[in-house]
């Protein structure tokens, strides 16, 4: 049971996707520090707000006298996280991804268009037979020995 699970750990999946996390969490800090220390001031300034959870605040009365606040900046704060995440991964990563399949593929494709050229032993020696036959044909009688 545990040699499985070592072998289940091992393999080189389990252990690309550790480090896919571990970078991903890492990028997630860089992202958020990015949206949070470039964009929301600068967005912030443009709305007159500290940042952009304090933009776009939408305040509703309650029934017992109090304010819930729908705050329309922090989600197009979370919108602009998503949006650089997504746009990074698909530029550093699927992108260049994508471009070593094609490439990939077209060997592949390639090697397959010579593979199915080769010539077997068996083809080979009909066309021999073949010769040979043509040959016999266009001699004469007395040449021939049979």
């Amino acid at each position: 049971m545990l040699k499985g699970f070592k072998e289940f750990i091992l393999r080189g999946n389990v252990i690309d996707l550790a480090v896919a996390v571990v970078i991903g969490a890492a990028f997630t800090a860089v992202v958020n520090s990015i949206v949070s220390n470039l964009f929301n001031p600068l967005i912030g300034a443009l709305f007159r707000a500290d940042s952009l959870d304090s933009a776009f605040v939408w305040e509703i009365p309650t029934m017992d006298g109090s304010v819930a606040e729908v705050k329309f900046g922090a989600v197009l704060g979370a919108i602009l996280t998503f949006v650089i995440v997504a746009a990074v991964v698909y530029f550093v990563f699927v992108l260049p991804m994508n471009v070593l399949k094609e490439r990939a593929e077209a060997r592949r494709q390639a090697g397959e268009q010579k593979a199915e050229d080769p010539e077997t032993e068996l083809t080979v020696l009909a066309e021999i037979r073949d010769l040979l036959s043509a040959d016999r044909a266009r001699q004469p009688d007395s040449q021939r020995t049979e």
